[in-house]
């Protein structure tokens, strides 16, 4: 069991893009693994008064799958799956930080996704901060949830020949930011 911990936030940082990722990872045909990224990710994680605060925003367009061309326009555009046209942005922000001492860390906030608005909880690490080679204070948030994709609203789904979804409900959602100080 860990402990909880004063905050370890006397500042305020922004996900470098760089060095900052959003995945999804999902169940494929029942055997492999389906994943991607989001290439535009925005992240702060705010010190304050009231506790640390995380918020987010990736947009869909950014999303990794190039081809076939087809396969990537209903993901992004479809109506039973991301629909960004409509919505063309994820975006999160936190309602409860809590930092441990082991350096674990959960996040509890509001995920939306195609409008839909829904209260999921991360878990993962949290190092830092450390200074750079070019003097500035870095820290890490190594971030981890499941979702039902159902809940957003995306529900494309096809049965294979002999039983079994062709794609799971549950996706892993997996965030590595690498936060620069204010």
């Amino acid at each position: 069991m860990t402990t909880p911990a004063v905050h370890p936030l006397t500042e305020s940082f922004t996900a470098d893009p760089d060095h900052s990722s959003l995945q999804a990872q999902m169940r494929h045909m029942g055997v492999g693994s389906f994943r991607t990224a989001f290439d535009e990710l925005e992240a702060r994680l705010e010190a304050g008064s009231g506790g640390p605060r995380l918020t987010g925003r990736v947009r869909v367009e950014s999303i990794g799958i190039r081809r076939p061309a087809e396969f990537r326009v209903h993901i992004v555009e479809g109506e039973d799956f991301f629909d960004a046209r409509n919505h063309p942005q994820i975006t999160f922000e936190s309602r409860r930080v809590q930092f441990s001492e082991d350096g674990t860390v959960a996040v509890d906030g509001l995920l939306t996704m195609r409008g839909v608005e829904r209260p999921i909880t991360a878990t993962g690490t949290y190092l830092g901060p450390v200074e750079d080679i070019y003097g500035d204070r870095r820290a890490a948030l190594d971030l981890r949830a499941e979702i039902d994709r159902r809940d957003w609203g995306m529900t494309f789904q096809a049965e294979l020949p002999r039983g079994g979804d062709v794609l799971a409900w549950t996706i892993e959602l997996s965030a590595h930011l690498e936060l620069v100080a204010d």
